[in-house]
């Protein structure tokens, strides 16, 4: 498949609170890898040419250590690189951040739920980013069944809201009553959650209730799968391998192709940091599977 015109355009578009976002987007973790900032200044900005204008990042993506715990060299935060990158930023773009979580080079990566803890991740945010609002802030949660109410720290990211500091609100790691909670606090413009054609888990019905509310469902891992923080699948099912040969496209093209099917209210955030990989995914939007495909995949 041809992918040196296909845009971002190509997989449709969704609206998150007032802002139309392409259902392609861009995940910014994997770009702190390179010890080189350069490459990952370049890939972003490919990003946006190529129509891409909604990128989902957080303060805690860093390397060396963070989410990924790889690299060497001075500390490479993806929120700057988003900021060297791109600032001043294109008026439709839409970067989606999340909270929860922090980072600190001396002890790791630490869980945040307190009030105070999550205004400070809300101003790391802004100072990286050089914004003086958040465009949609997820709250990231463990999932820990019988004590992981979201009620008190949604409720401080919605005061948050209401100062001006966050424009829209978001989820991430969540089950349904979680929404169903944070939705009786102020709106949801979106869940993001880890799903993959063949790493699915309970997520279908959620996927679908969120559809049903008008809530975008945002997968993370989707070309990762079970490997997740390990970067993309080595190892692809025989239906993607065989759909992808049909079309003579890559398995990982397939594997964002499915996830787009899911239902309009989807929408992809594939990260790479190689500009090669990043033209690969966009064009993924332009691919059409058939029922009888999707039925295999399922």
């Amino acid at each position: 498949m041809p992918t040196e015109e296909i845009t971002a355009a190509a997989a449709g578009s969704w609206t998150l609170g007032d802002r139309v976002v392409r259902r392609m987007g861009f995940g910014s973790m994997r770009t702190t890898v390179d010890p080189d900032p350069d490459r990952a200044v370049r890939v972003l900005r490919r990003a946006v040419e190529l129509g891409v204008n909604h990128i989902d990042t957080a303060a805690f993506y860093v390397s060396p250590g963070g989410t990924l715990n790889v690299g060497t060299g001075p500390a490479r935060y993806a929120t700057e690189l988003i900021r060297a990158a791109l600032a001043p930023y294109p008026e439709d773009l839409v970067i989606t951040t999340k909270v929860g979580f922090g980072y600190d080079p001396a002890t790791g990566l630490r869980e945040e739920a307190t009030p105070a803890g999550l205004r400070a991740q809300v101003e790391e945010n802004l100072r990286r980013l050089g914004r003086d609002h958040l465009d949609v802030v997820n709250l990231r949660i463990v999932k820990r069944p019988g004590r992981d109410s979201v009620a008190e720290s949604f409720g401080a990211l919605a005061e948050l809201r209401d100062a001006g500091l966050i424009r829209h609100l978001g989820l991430s790691n969540v089950r349904l009553d979680h929404l169903d909670e944070a939705q009786a606090i102020a709106p949801v413009v979106c869940v993001q959650n880890s799903y993959a054609v063949d790493n699915r888990g309970d997520q279908d019905a959620l996927l679908r209730e969120c559809g049903a509310r008008g809530v975008a469902y945002v997968p993370f891992f989707a070309l990762a799968g079970a490997r997740r923080e390990a970067g993309a699948a080595a190892e692809h099912t025989a239906a993607v391998h065989e759909i992808a040969r049909a079309h003579g496209v890559t398995p990982h093209q397939v594997r964002l192709a499915w996830t787009l099917h899911q239902g309009p209210h989807v929408l992809a955030i594939p990260g790479t940091g190689d500009e090669a990989h990043l033209t690969q995914n966009i064009a993924a939007g332009a691919l059409r599977l058939s029922a009888e495909e999707l039925a295999a995949l399922d």
